[in-house]
């Protein structure tokens, strides 16, 4: 059986995500690993928070706080709203890590001994308002490609092209807003991972990814892949080693640190080793590969061959991930584990529009959250109508009007009806005991034939991690459940054969527990809810086992609900005004 290691691009750790954010990568993420350890093979989810970096150094100044400070209160932050969304990671680690440190510079270093990285003078933005050098998001300007007012030094949010900062027009500090900038020489390491088209084209080529990861990965081998800067005159990240920068004959580089996209990737690795300490005890090593035995095992040498590796992301970060990160590890000529499968992902938009914190436009994970507080599975809702509107092929829109049909129609009036339905016949023909079971008749038998083709092509679905059509087949189980109660009609049955009505509602409730173990990937907490009144258990770590085929069972250990309590609470035309007004409903 294969393993299965999973990761999803690690947030960045300054500030609240959006809900574009979670359905871009993490959720997705969740779901695939959810299903695979339902079927039983052994699971790894590997995430955590984005570190390093000048955002966050410029952000813990404004603050008036050290930046790990800073970090560790915004770590605490988002690890506290993911697990809101009912997020399964196996573990949620910190790129500033002293794991990720130690993997950084072993990296370094490799890539140097493979003669891939070499000094270069840059010409760096300084600013002699603020005492320093100005890299990536320290300065701000107007794109040179799309003419974006507000373009950072490393990347434009309006056309998503990657830049420098001496690129940018009418550049200035996003520190001080001072313009009077000039340029100064500064020595840098550069990764000559133009030496690795070669490899990295027929690594590609060998891969079974989607178009959309692919085709953004050739779009950057066919207009030819540049040497890649991978220092900064920053304090906040991973330190260049001494002993690196005297190898390379600039010790000056000992005072700088390494680009936050080079060793942000690197940080799934030292997370696995941070799961490897917390979870199995294993200490770091502190001489040879910094690897130990439980992580080397995920991601290194002949230890992986049964590991098959699949990552999420948004598109934005496709560009790392296909070409920088596995330069890296194919630069550094060790036998690291390298992604199988890539699913990516394009925009969730808010009506077209970015979502937006400054502008207080759109609803952000924190928030999405709180308006569903009061209803024990709310986060579900969030879960099941972000993967309906995955976008997978295309950008997507959130709009309140489609979140309140999707959640009403699909959870309250399909799944929801149909639990509610069974349960209050039997409860009313048979109370306090399981109805029992009769001869199964050729209509209960189609009924079976059907859901199980249905269970079929679900099963494919998430095989091939494609979201909307996991939700729309899973629906499609719960509707014929549906049709099986309206075609079999027990509430008239009764009248003349109480004994059918009683398999007919049997059948019906042997659904249920088969509809918590087929949910629990989407909406775990619903399905912990219907499973619990079969005396299963559908927990984060021991999920509902993935049934291989829906059959009768001769004993079912069912317990009749004490309450009427409605499993899907329907969301109002008045909560959604109230929100449409709160965070706006048009495009920004």
């Amino acid at each position: 059986m294969q393993r299965h290691l999973i990761t999803s691009a690690i947030p960045y750790v300054n500030g609240v995500k959006h809900l574009g954010n979670i359905i871009g990568s993490m959720l997705p993420a969740d779901v695939f690993a959810r299903f695979c350890r339902a079927t039983g093979a052994e699971t790894l989810y590997i995430c955590g928070t984005d570190d390093h970096g000048t955002p966050a150094e410029i952000a813990a100044k404004k603050a008036g706080i050290p930046p790990h400070e800073f970090v560790a209160q915004w770590y605490a932050v988002q690890k506290q709203i993911y697990a809101g969304y009912a997020l399964s990671f196996d573990y949620f680690g910190q790129s500033s890590s002293t794991a990720n440190h130690a993997l950084t510079q072993h990296f370094a270093r490799a890539l140097h001994q493979a003669g891939l990285l070499e000094v270069r003078t840059q010409r760096m933005l300084y600013s002699a308002a603020d005492g320093r050098f100005l890299p990536d998001r320290y300065v701000e300007g107007t794109c040179p490609k799309c003419g974006y007012a507000k373009a950072r030094g490393d990347q434009c949010d309006g056309c998503g092209s990657v830049l420098t900062p001496t690129e940018l027009i009418n550049p200035y500090s996003s520190i001080s807003g001072s313009r009077e900038l000039e340029l100064r020489d500064s020595p840098h390491i550069f990764f000559k991972q133009s030496q690795l088209v070669p490899q990295l084209r027929a690594w590609i080529d060998a891969q079974d990814w989607p178009n959309l990861s692919k085709s953004i990965a050739y779009k950057w081998l066919d207009e030819g892949l540049e040497d890649r800067g991978i220092t900064r005159d920053i304090a906040w990240g991973v330190p260049v080693p001494a002993d690196l920068a005297t190898a390379l004959g600039e010790p000056e580089l000992a005072n700088k640190v390494f680009y936050v996209w080079f060793d942000a990737p690197i940080g799934y690795i030292a997370m696995t080793q941070q799961w490897a300490t917390a979870v199995h005890g294993e200490a770091q090593p502190t001489q040879g590969l910094p690897l130990s035995p439980q992580a080397t095992r995920w991601w290194y040498g002949d230890a992986t061959s049964d590991v098959t590796y699949t990552e999420f992301m948004g598109k934005d970060n496709v560009y790392f991930h296909t070409l920088s990160f596995p330069g890296t590890l194919i630069g550094s000529t060790e036998p690291w584990k390298k992604v199988d499968s890539l699913k990516s992902f394009n925009w969730l938009t808010y009506y077209g529009g970015k979502f937006s914190t400054s502008l207080g436009v759109g609803i952000f994970s924190d928030t999405a959250l709180e308006l569903l507080q009061d209803i024990p599975n709310g986060a579900d809702y969030w879960r099941y109508y972000l993967l309906a509107r995955a976008p997978e092929a295309d950008d997507s829109e959130f709009r309140w009007a489609d979140f309140q049909s999707v959640v009403n129609k699909d959870l309250a009036d399909v799944l929801g009806n149909f639990i509610n339905r069974t349960t209050t016949l039997a409860q009313k023909y048979f109370p306090g005991s399981l109805p029992p079971l009769g001869e199964l008749t050729d209509a209960d038998q189609v009924m079976i034939g059907k859901v199980n083709a249905a269970l079929a092509k679900l099963t494919a679905a998430h095989q091939h991690t494609e979201l909307r059509r996991a939700v729309e087949e899973t629906r499609a189980l719960w509707v014929l459940g549906n049709e099986y109660l309206a075609q079999q009609e027990p509430w008239q049955v009764i009248k003349t054969d109480p004994s059918r009505a009683a398999t007919i509602l049997h059948v019906a409730l042997q659904l249920m527990p088969f509809y918590a173990a087929v949910a629990a990937p989407l909406i775990p907490l619903s399905a912990a809810m219907i499973a619990q009144r079969f005396g299963l258990s559908a927990k984060d770590f021991n999920p509902l086992p993935w049934p291989e085929k829906f059959e009768i069972l001769t004993t079912l250990n069912y317990q009749p609900p004490t309450t009427s309590g409605i499993l899907f609470p329907k969301i109002t035309d008045e909560q959604i005004a109230d929100w449409e007004v709160r965070f706006g409903n048009q495009k920004v």
